[in-house]
């Protein structure tokens, strides 16, 4: 069972990443906060302090387009926000 879906690259989590040490990533809504250590730890070779998660539901939306008003819903997901040892990074453009 894989527990990171993905890697959250944005301008505020990468902030992050360089002043705090704080990388964030999207997990399976079932994870655990020592699931997601162990899987993270186990992945990129570091040693994790913390773990912070959140759960996000999903909204509702609506566009209007030629042929009426299209509704629909956004995706709900967990994010967990990770906290590494001093010393330690994630280099997520390495593999590019």
């Amino acid at each position: 069972m894989n527990v990171l879906i993905k890697p959250i690259v944005t301008e505020k989590v990468t902030a992050l990443g360089e002043s705090l040490n704080r990388y964030g990533f999207v997990v399976r809504k079932d994870a655990n906060k020592q699931q997601i250590k162990s899987a993270i730890e186990a992945l990129y070779n570091v040693n994790v302090t913390n773990v912070n998660t959140m759960i996000y539901g999903g909204k509702s939306k609506s566009r209007f387009t030629k042929s009426g008003v299209i509704s629909g819903r956004t995706n709900a997901y967990k994010k967990a926000i990770v906290t590494l040892a001093e010393g330690d990074a994630i280099d997520f453009y390495s593999n590019i």
